[in-house]
């Protein structure tokens, strides 16, 4: 596998218009504008940037560091949302870039977009829209009243390309560049651009708008020039039939441009390795918030973990999950494993069976059966062909680094510890004490290997207790164990000395056990990825569990997931995560 051919720094098709003084391409969706992490910047600039150092001329004899940063030199005045695709313009050198600097101040570039959107008007072909925009819940943006402070004037001329139903294509003028314009204007006229999440737009492969135009007066020859950028096809499929879904995997155009969306939007991660917080183990495809209904793709190294969700619907078709497998082989891994998770995938008494998890690749070359993938830097062993589970849940990644930076010194507790990844991440964050529970005696063999493997085991500090957790926690209780922070993720459903546990009702209790251990002070890391609860239940349950235990909850904080796990279009991640602070 070569990753910066899965993930180049830039493609040279990107390119719409270059010379001396200006440098316009078309970004793709999924690309930021600007560096969200400053210690992984997958950012167009820089990407950019890296590309024009690549294929700069050798000069005579080595070329000097001015000389090399002056081949990469782009004047930045304008950007785009990561998943909008289209023309952004660059200043090649600095006497261009200050003719272009007064442009956009000045409002003389002309920026056209494109938008695909549902409950547009009829007979409402041209219409300019003028709203003040501020800062609203969250990411969005919202359109507020004349008296709002904050509110500064949007103003777009929209009008109607084409029509098919209750989905139109609209071009758009921006008069302003206000942030997340277009979209917050058209979601307050009740026309919400398809594919946007914000908001509320109708299922789509990926958003649909697209900067198309750009029109300047160039700052070498002063005359007035405009560049174009035909909207991406995803905009004409999505016009004429709406959404996909399961047909996507039947349109194998459709299918390539999803996953290199996917792709795109994981560079930062695919392109970490070398880093010190090096990342090899990550969710490259995640079911419909990659537009791929039923699918999830997991990268681990070199291969690919592909997971069919169900064994009806789109994967009741054996050709079509043959073809599906063939494209996955195309990316550039070395080998693909597939996991087929049934509906009734927890009441598998061995998710060992072949049928529904081969111990070999189902395309290329086989991984060690055992092998140490990275995390934040952070290695991780993991077994691709061992049942449905490989050893780590990556929806866990983002919370794994939370816990590494905010443990030095302090005691830990790992409910449903599983394989240990908490726990190293604990140990590895320099925390004191560490107690890891779980069922399972295989189990937590496996943690105590990561553990060792990652040369960060101290039985004096770190101890791996096989109990059942409901009744350890009992025990624990009173014996009067305190813990500074304790972790619960337990699975949704699960089977105990008690009985059976179902997070959707018992989660509730088992907080309040949990939070009985937690120190004055401390804080409970609580996670459920079951479906049915939402962020807000999840909330209530927990604070209705504070009361139970009869502690004072100071502030319970929702925690975003990782940037690889993209929910559905208006839905909420799969993964809730809450970090409850309790009183002194």
């Amino acid at each position: 596998m070569d990753r910066a051919q899965v993930w180049p720094d830039f493609r040279a098709e990107w390119i719409v218009h270059e010379d001396a003084d200006l440098l316009v391409i078309d970004k793709p969706a999924g690309v930021s504008s600007q560096a969200a992490d400053a210690d992984r910047p997958d950012d167009i600039v820089t990407r950019l940037q890296r590309f024009l150092l690549a294929r700069a001329p050798a000069r005579a004899g080595a070329p000097g560091r001015a000389e090399a940063e002056g081949d990469a030199y782009l004047g930045v005045h304008q950007r785009l949302d990561r998943d909008t695709s289209g023309l952004l313009v660059y200043a090649r050198r600095r006497g261009a870039n200050a003719s272009l600097a007064a442009q956009f101040e000045q409002r003389r570039v002309q920026k056209t977009y494109v938008a695909c959107v549902t409950g547009w008007p009829a007979r409402r072909d041209r219409v300019t829209l003028r709203d003040r925009v501020a800062p609203g819940h969250g990411d969005r943006m919202a359109v507020v009243g004349p008296r709002d402070r904050q509110g500064k004037e949007a103003v777009t001329e929209v009008s109607v390309l084409a029509r098919r139903g209750e989905r139109a294509l609209l071009r758009l003028e921006l008069d302003t560049g206000r942030t997340h314009q277009a979209r917050v204007q058209l979601a307050h006229a009740g026309a919400p651009i398809g594919g946007d999440v914000l908001y509320g737009g109708a299922a789509a492969p990926r958003l649909l708008l697209h900067a198309s135009g750009l029109a300047l007066q160039h700052p070498g020859t002063d005359a007035r020039v405009r560049f174009e950028a035909k909207p991406p096809p995803e905009f004409d499929a999505w016009l004429a039939q709406g959404s996909l879904g399961d047909a996507i995997y039947d349109d194998d155009a459709a299918l390539g441009r999803a996953l290199e969306r996917a792709l795109e939007r994981r560079w930062g991660l695919g392109r970490s390795a070398g880093s010190t917080r090096a990342t090899t183990a990550f969710r490259l495809v995640n079911e419909d918030g990659d537009a791929l209904p039923r699918l999830a793709v997991d990268a681990y190294d070199r291969w690919l973990v592909a997971q069919l969700y169900g064994d009806d619907g789109p994967w009741a078709d054996r050709a079509r999950r043959e073809r599906l497998l063939d494209r996955l082989a195309s990316l550039g891994f070395d080998g693909v494993y597939l996991k087929t998770r049934p509906k009734q995938a927890n009441l598998l008494v061995d998710t060992r069976r072949a049928e529904f998890a081969p111990a070999d690749p189902v395309r290329g070359t086989a991984a060690p059966f055992e092998f140490a993938a990275l995390e934040e830097g952070m290695p991780l062993l993991v077994r691709l062909g061992d049942g449905l589970s490989t050893g780590v849940f990556l929806d866990q990644r983002a919370n794994r680094r939370r816990v590494r930076e905010t443990v030095a010194g302090l005691s830990v507790l790992n409910l449903f510890a599983y394989t240990c990844a908490f726990s190293l991440a604990a140990a590895m964050g320099g925390a004191r004490r560490i107690v890891s529970v779980d069922a399972s005696v295989a189990a937590l063999e496996r943690g105590r290997a990561n553990v060792l493997n990652a040369g960060a085991l101290s039985d004096a500090a770190h101890a791996f207790v096989a109990d059942d957790a409901f009744t350890w926690l009992s025990r624990a209780a009173r014996a009067g164990e305190r813990f500074d922070l304790v972790l619960l993720d337990p699975p949704s459903y699960s089977t105990t000395r008690r009985g059976r546990f179902v997070a959707e009702s018992d989660y509730g209790a088992l907080a309040a056990s949990a939070l009985a251990l937690v120190a004055p002070g401390g804080r409970l890391l609580a996670c459920t990825n079951h479906r049915r609860i939402s962020i807000a239940r999840f909330r209530r349950m927990l604070f209705d569990a504070g009361r139970a235990a009869k502690r004072r909850v100071a502030q319970a904080k929702d925690l975003a997931a990782g940037s690889d796990f993209l929910p559905a279009p208006g839905e909420e991640p799969h993964m809730k995560s809450v970090l409850v602070t309790l009183e002194d």
